[in-house]
Parts: structure tokens; C-alpha cells; sequence
């Protein structure tokens, strides 16, 4: 197996579902960023592998032929919440394979305004078994949407185990929205206290609104390269490396009664253990984490399953201060799920663009200090877990054009919305453009 490198990565900013953009559009920036960022064109993409969860089945070629009709493979990609992380995972492994020098991983989402809800009522739900173990255990007394039941429920029985409280909950959300006002691609930038927090509408019995991820339209992209490609194209100066992966599915602690294993703990250790392992590192050499926090009550019950803290310290991490700027790791500087928003197919991907940035250090004022590792966790119930472990390779330099110079700005700190025309023609193939955005 070679080795895998983030040569390039672009997205949109995150918004408020109103039907204003549809998917094709969406994507299409993301895309023309990515490229961009990398300094190349879609005639340099050998696959592709798109993720969306909300729409029919070639989406990812309707957005795709706008930049020409290449006949690369494009494979649509739908895990549930870990989708665009999934899309990552295969282009990886593409990649690392030696089948291709350069695949493309592009995430987008149109969603409902709304809390999540089943597309189909006509067959059976993949989460039918959840919903039942959920129903039969805590959840028969709580209230709310499905899934922040099943993650508030999942922290209320870690705070009952270990000590830990709702105010360490709240904490978490506090500190998320705080972060989020320096992110120019998020669909929240509001800072808030742990009692405005507190004092939000209440949505299950251990959850606020502020401590619930709103859904959201967005799309995000990754170019993944081989070394070789990188040299060749000199991208020393931008390409960061992906260490290591893992992906897991739900094991038997699932039925164990436990809302905490019940919300995907035992993927999120297993995928941690695995990537880990690939990368050769530990949880100490980590500074900065993206994690899924669908809920503020989900990061809590994910330090633990992460190896952030020992078993049952979640808590005691937060009192320190160790999971902000200043301490031993900044989670989600980029304000995470709660502020920036969750677009499904593009999340896991748009957790990578944040990730890469820090590790370039064009993260701009959500820039963390001493950054040489950084951690993707990715979630989707039903269920699959990603972990992704990024570093700088062992030949970065920095100096000469990047990215910033191709896209005329720090798209690491600063967020331009569109579709830039002079950028798409610069980046769309230029042996089969002629009629495809016209025609398509």
C-alpha cells in the first residue's frame, strides 16, 4: 500500500435550508474550490466518489458532468451521517491502492428545514432495532426528536455512571458556539454562555436547542493524491498527509441496554483503535479534533470512546479546560456540528477542509498552536464510524504559490459564496467542456 495526501480541499458555507441553492450548484462550488486550491482541472481527477443521503441515485453525476464528461468512474456514497468521511475512506483507498493518482471526494446536501425524518414509510426503517431498544430501555420516559433522544439519553446514563452533569453538557455546547464566531463558513456564529445555553427552548430532557446541530445546506471537497502526484505537481508546500483510517460498524455491546453504547460508542473505539494503529500514534500526539457532535451530549460520551480521557473522565476533562484553545486539545475549533451545521453528505468532508487548514496553519483566528496531528470522528447511526488521523508529511515546505494564491484569498479564514466563473474555467476539463454546463 502507498501513501495518501489532501492535496486540495474547498467548500461552501454552511446554511439554513430555504431553498434558495439546489444540490448541482452546491456541489459545483465545493468542487471548483477543490480543484482550485490544488491547482488543477477535472481532467487530473482519475474517480470520483460523491455523498449525499437526501436524493436520487446519479446526483453525484448531474453535479459532476458540469465540469465535463470525462467518463471517469463516479460511485454514489450514503452511510447515514458518516457519509462524506465514508466518500473520504474510498478515495483513500483508491489512492493508496495504486488505483488512481488522483480521486476526488465531494459531499453535498439539500435538506428539509426541520429535525431529520425517514425518506421512505414503505418498507422497513435500517434503525427499527435501535428505535425498539431505545423505547424499551430509557427512552420510554423522554421526549423529543429520535436522534437527540437517543444521544441525550446516551449522556444521561455516562453522568449517572460517572459524575459527570448537564452543566458539563452545556459546557460543551457553550464552548462550540464560542468557537463558531470565528468561522466564516458556519451557519451559526453566535457566542453563548453555559445559561443561555441552559436557558434555550428545552428539546429532550437533557438537551436545549443550543445544543442540537441544526440541518443544513452545504457541500465540501477533497482531492486525494498519491505521492507521486504530489512531487509532480509540486503541492510539497500544501499536501497534508492521511495517516491513518478507520471504519467501524456496530458490534454486540449494541444490545447491551446501554444508551451509551447504543449512540455508537463502541464504533467510534474500534474505528479510533484502528486508526490509531494505521498511524502509529496515540491519543497524546493528537491537538486538535473534529468530532461529531450531532449533540453537545455526544461529544461528552465520544472523549471517552476517543481515548481523549481515561473511562468515565469526561467530565474532569472539561473542568480543566482541556478540550479548548490553551489546553491539551482544541475540540472543534470550527464551532463543530452544533454551530457550523450538518449537511450530511458534506459534514465528514467539510471536518477534513477545517483539519487540513489547521495543519497548513491557514486556519486564520480558529488557528490552534502547535498543531502536528489532528483527528476526524465522523458518526452515523445505524451505523458507521470514521476516525481519520492527518499530519504534515515528512517533506512539507512551505514557500512559493498555494492555494491561497490560486483562489486570490485565504480561503482557509475567509468564506466567498458562488460559483466563481473564472475559476470554473480554469478548473473544468478542457477536452470534454464544450456543452456540458449548457446542455446539463
Amino acid at each position: 500500500m502507498g501513501r495518501s495526501f489532501v492535496v486540495g480541499v474547498g467548500m461552501t458555507k454552511f446554511d439554513k435550508p430555504r431553498g434558495q441553492r439546489d444540490y448541482p450548484e452546491i456541489g459545483l462550488e465545493a468542487a471548483v474550490k477543490a480543484l482550485t486550491d490544488a491547482g488543477i482541472t477535472y481532467d487530473d481527477v482519475e474517480q470520483a466518489y460523491t455523498a449525499y443521503v437526501y436524493g436520487d441515485s446519479t446526483c453525484g453525476q448531474r453535479v459532476l458532468y458540469q465540469l465535463g464528461l470525462t467518463q471517469i468512474p463516479i460511485v454514489n456514497v450514503n452511510n447515514n451521517c458518516s457519509t462524506g468521511s465514508s466518500a473520504l475512506a474510498l478515495a483513500r483507498a483508491a489512492v493508496e491502492s495504486g488505483q488512481a493518482d488522483c480521486v476526488m471526494a465531494l459531499g453535498f446536501e439539500k435538506m428539509a428545514p426541520g429535525s431529520l425524518s425517514a425518506a421512505f414509510n414503505d418498507r422497513v426503517n435500517p434503525l427499527d432495532r435501535i428505535v425498539t431498544m431505545h423505547m424499551e430501555g430509557r427512552g420510554g420516559s423522554s421526549f423529543g426528536p429520535f436522534a437527540a433522544q437517543i444521544f441525550g439519553e446516551g449522556a444521561a446514563e455516562y453522568c449517572d455512571k460517572y459524575g459527570a452533569t448537564v452543566s458539563h453538557i452545556n459546557r460543551i455546547a457553550a464552548k462550540n458556539h464560542r468557537h463558531s464566531v470565528n468561522n466564516p463558513y458556519a451557519q451559526f456564529r453566535v457566542d453563548m454562555t453555559e445559561q443561555q445555553v441552559a436557558s434555550a427552548p428545552q428539546v429532550t430532557p437533557n438537551l436545549t436547542r443550543a445544543g442540537c446541530c441544526p440541518t443544513s445546506d452545504g457541500g465540501a471537497c477533497v482531492i486525494v493524491a498519491s505521492e507521486k502526484f504530489v512531487r509532480e505537481r509540486k503541492l510539497e508546500n500544501q499536501a497534508i498527509e492521511i495517516l491513518g483510517m478507520g471504519i467501524a460498524t456496530d458490534s454486540p455491546r449494541v444490545f447491551e441496554r446501554s444508551h451509551i453504547e447504543l449512540a455508537g460508542a463502541d464504533m467510534t473505539r474500534t474505528a479510533a483503535q484502528r486508526a490509531y494503529k494505521a498511524a502509529k500514534l496515540t491519543p497524546k500526539d493528537i491537538k486538535v479534533v473534529e468530532l461529531h457532535d450531532c449533540f453537545a451530549a455526544n461529544e461528552l460520551i465520544t472523549y471517552d470512546a476517543l481515548g481523549l480521557c481515561p473511562p468515565g473522565q469526561a467530565g474532569k476533562l472539561i473542568d480543566a479546560n482541556d478540550v479548548t484553545y490553551g489546553g491539551k486539545y482544541v475540540v472543534n475549533p470550527s464551532g463543530g456540528l452544533l454551530s457550523k451545521g450538518h449537511p450530511l453528505g458534506a459534514t465528514g468532508l467539510g471536518m477534513t477542509f477545517f483539519l487540513v487548514m489547521q495543519l497548513r496553519g491557514w486556519a486564520g483566528k480558529m488557528q490552534a498552536d502547535q498543531v502536528n496531528y489532528a483527528l476526524l470522528h465522523n458518526l452515523g447511526l445505524g451505523g458507521s464510524a470514521v476516525v481519520a488521523i492527518f499530519g504534515r508529511p515528512d517533506f512539507y515546505k512551505e514557500g512559493g504559490e498555494d492555494g491561497r494564491k490560486r483562489m486570490g484569498y485565504n480561503h482557509g479564514a475567509e468564506c466567498k459564496e458562488g460559483v466563481d466563473e473564472s475559476l470554473l474555467a480554469k478548473t473544468k476539463s478542457k477536452k470534454n467542456n464544450e456543452w456540458a454546463r449548457a446542455k446539463l
